[in-house]
């Protein structure tokens, strides 16, 4: 029996994909992974146990015996964890206004790259991901979210679902301090000590990249580590 608070939350999902796994779960007390890919044909089985998490309900990720033996991953409800506030109902559609504001605000250029796009190009992204704080900020705070590339949105979504805090912690603290959430000013990247420097080279500049690539070639280096090692005497 689903706690009274759960069951409305749930009953409240009207998205297909958590819907599904929601409806199965109810049903049968559990979703494994393969059941996920063969039955629904959700290839990628981490990303609808997300969806429903990122609707505010709990899961618990365990493993059972598949068909062939072997162990499988597989979801249930977790009703020892409270209900995650901030995410009731879901991720919400921010109006393109919004869109705009922040546009005219960071120009139309990724904050993370910086390379500059068509704002039509551009992705809203939360600069503390909706896993770990869902929009505590609210849909007004242009502070809270900032403008990248789609290409950038994927490294940071695989980056930050790999790091403790997005895992365990889920402490905003952490990611406002991180490269992922704050590029231009930050202390660490996924709570790894660590730096990094992009630099693109465009149109006219290539010639110089090719300039630079050619002379770590003749070092015996990479570009990167001959750009690195100029760099360090330029410093020092």
């Amino acid at each position: 029996m689903v706690n009274p608070e759960l069951r409305r939350l749930i009953d409240g999902v009207t998205a297909k994909r958590p819907r599904t796994v929601l409806d199965h779960i109810l049903r049968h007390g559990y979703i494994t992974t393969a059941e996920l890919k063969d039955t629904y044909g959700y290839n990628h089985p981490p990303r609808a146990a997300r969806d429903v998490r990122e609707q505010g309900i709990p899961l618990e990720t365990f493993e059972v015996t598949g068909p062939d033996g072997r162990r499988i991953g597989a979801y249930r409800l977790d009703e020892a964890k409270a209900v995650t506030p901030g995410r009731a109902g879901g991720r919400r559609a921010l109006p393109k206004a919004f869109k705009r504001a922040l546009a005219e605000r960071q120009g139309e250029r990724c904050a993370l790259c910086g390379w500059r796009f068509p704002a039509r190009a551009l992705q809203v992204d939360h600069r503390v991901p909706y896993e770990v704080a869902g929009d505590a900020a609210g849909l007004t705070d242009l502070d809270a979210y900032m403008l990248v590339c789609g290409s950038c949105n994927r490294a940071k979504s695989w980056t930050c679902e790999g790091c403790a805090n997005w895992l365990t912690a889920k402490d905003p603290g952490s990611c406002e301090t991180c490269l992922w959430g704050s590029p231009d000013d930050y202390s660490h990247i996924a709570l790894q000590q660590r730096r990094t420097l992009t630099i693109s080279w465009q149109e006219d500049d290539v010639e110089r990249y090719d300039a630079l690539a050619a002379a770590a070639a003749r070092a015996g280096v990479s570009p990167a580590y001959y750009a690195r090692e100029i760099l360090k005497r330029a410093v020092d």
